[in-house]
């Protein structure tokens, strides 16, 4: 999330605080007034949105890029035209987008995601695959599809998703990706990381992340991957480890691990390296990583 988006929001919840405030009033003459001010701020504000938006218009294909592909990348400016009804994608299009930049990470570890239907804002999509059935990758999926859609498109009101059923009581349930094993509530955002979209090819980059999250990035045949940097067999680090094909072995204790086929130690099924949601965008990526 940006300064910019943030500052945004902060101001965008003080507004409905006090408007809140002024609602509880005994005075219907007052909040009738208050209610008719802030709408016609709101109106006043987007006139002017809409005719900057023609003048970016007029300025051919380079205004038609700036407002169809500029303006739905920058989360500030996506958010503004939502809240004024003047958003050039439609909420189809938005979704598919969300997906798309999600579909890679859901691919490379045996996902797949379509959606099924789209109606009074509740999307239907259906996941497929999550690593031969493994529980936690279905979970980590399933919120990871959910906070691409709601960012993209944040006037979708539900989002449901066949095939992701909840793990039953004992296992490790959503976000064990993450560090969250049995704490699907812990929040949690997308955050922007610059400089691992175009790695090397077969080389571990580290990146430490607020709250003492290590995070192993690796580059394998035009997919990025992102995982916790812990081998689960020895609780090492993995930023010296070597890439072979598709297998990355433990520096410290040579447990290897598969990094496309469910992440799963190749003599040990049982151990899992952990996957981080990643979403791909033109100039950065973004990680599903715990609130600080």
């Amino acid at each position: 999330m940006t300064d910019k988006l943030r500052a945004f929001q902060e101001r965008l919840k003080k507004v409905e605080s006090l408007l809140g405030e002024i609602q509880t009033t005994a005075n219907p003459a007052l909040r009738a007034q208050t209610e008719q001010i802030i709408q016609a701020l709101m109106e006043l504000h987007g006139i002017g949105i809409s005719h900057m938006m023609d003048i970016i218009w007029e300025e051919g294909a380079v205004g038609e890029d700036i407002i169809r592909k500029q303006f739905p990348q920058d989360d500030l400016m996506n958010a503004l035209l939502l809240m004024h009804d003047l958003h050039p994608l439609h909420l189809a299009d938005r979704v598919q987008g969300a997906l798309d930049k999600v579909r890679p990470y859901m691919q490379s570890h045996g996902g797949e995601v379509e959606v099924l239907s789209i109606e009074d804002g509740v999307v239907r999509v259906k996941l497929g695959g999550s690593c031969d059935g493994c529980a936690s990758s279905t979970m980590t999926m399933k919120y990871a599809v959910e906070k691409a859609i709601m960012e993209a498109a944040p006037d979708v009101v539900e989002v449901i998703a066949v095939g992701a059923e909840r793990p039953t009581v004992g296992s490790i349930i959503a976000l064990d990706s993450i560090g969250v094993i049995g704490q699907p509530e812990k929040p949690v955002e997308w955050k922007r990381v610059e400089g691992v979209s175009s790695l090397p090819l077969r080389e571990v980059h580290v990146r430490n992340m607020a709250g003492d999250l290590s995070v192993l990035f690796c580059q394998l045949d035009n997919h990025l991957y992102a995982y916790r940097n812990r081998c689960p067999h020895c609780d090492g680090t993995l930023e010296s480890a070597e890439v072979s094909a598709t297998t990355i072995a433990c520096p410290h204790c040579r447990q290897p691990y598969d990094l496309i086929r469910a992440r799963r130690g190749l003599d040990k099924p049982d151990l899992n390296l952990s996957p981080i949601p990643l979403m791909i965008e033109p100039d950065h990526v973004k990680l599903a990583l715990p609130v600080t």
